[in-house]
């Protein structure tokens, strides 16, 4: 994974008792909740290009590709926390990816997009990858990170079933076109891993690195 690349100011603070979540994710917020976790937002700037991080390189695995994008994020969100001369705290930040194989599968162009990713996992089992790291220290200079891998096998889906659920704007800027915790849940058959990873943000790994900064879980 890239180095730290970042300008947080080397003040020595004490640790508050919350982390800077960096994602626009509901989800993550809910399941940072679930953990009891206080946390505030970290979001880009409407002049940044977040979803340029995101870009695909063809020659990585998907596995690494969610690590190098979550780490590239991280650092945005780090420059972000000094630019904006906001308190020193954990930052945390996640990124999710659906394979099948080597093939990634983000989130959705648009409508066509999101059928044809549907079309692609009907009836067939694919990986769903989840980064998560956070960083942290008195200094803001250690960085932990993890890496959660499940499978999932969904069903044959039908053109019209298809249809139907990409009509109700559910797979729209979800990765591989579906929430598990949604509408797309009565289409699994089976699922090996972590279900809160296959929803953005693993509990049990994001449970290790809070730990690690410092947090009493």
């Amino acid at each position: 994974m890239p180095g730290i690349r970042t300008t947080v100011s080397e003040r020595s603070v004490r640790m508050p008792g919350f982390v800077y979540l960096a994602s626009q994710s509901p989800r993550r917020a809910q399941l940072l909740d679930q953990l009891g976790i206080a946390h505030a937002p970290l979001l880009p700037a409407p002049d940044e290009d977040a979803e340029a991080l995101e870009a695909i390189d063809g020659h990585e695995t998907p596995a690494h590709y969610v690590q190098r994008v979550t780490a590239l994020k991280l650092d945005a969100a780090l420059a972000r926390l000094a630019q904006r001369s906001l308190d020193l705290a954990p930052v945390l930040c996640a990124d999710t990816t659906v394979a099948i194989g080597n093939r990634i599968l983000g989130k959705p162009a648009d409508a066509h997009d999101a059928r044809r990713m549907l079309q692609l996992l009907s009836g067939t089992t694919h990986e769903v990858h989840t980064a998560v790291a956070i960083q942290h220290g008195r200094r803001a200079e250690k960085r932990e990170a993890i890496l959660s891998t499940s499978r999932v096998r969904f069903a044959a889906w039908t053109d019209t079933q298809i249809d139907a659920y990409v009509a109700g704007g559910e797979p729209m800027g979800k990765a591989g076109a579906y929430a598990v915790q949604g509408r797309a849940a009565a289409f699994i058959e089976h699922m090996e891993g972590s279900y809160s990873g296959i929803m953005g943000l693993p509990m049990y790994e994001t449970a290790h690195l809070l730990r690690c900064a410092g947090f009493k879980l």
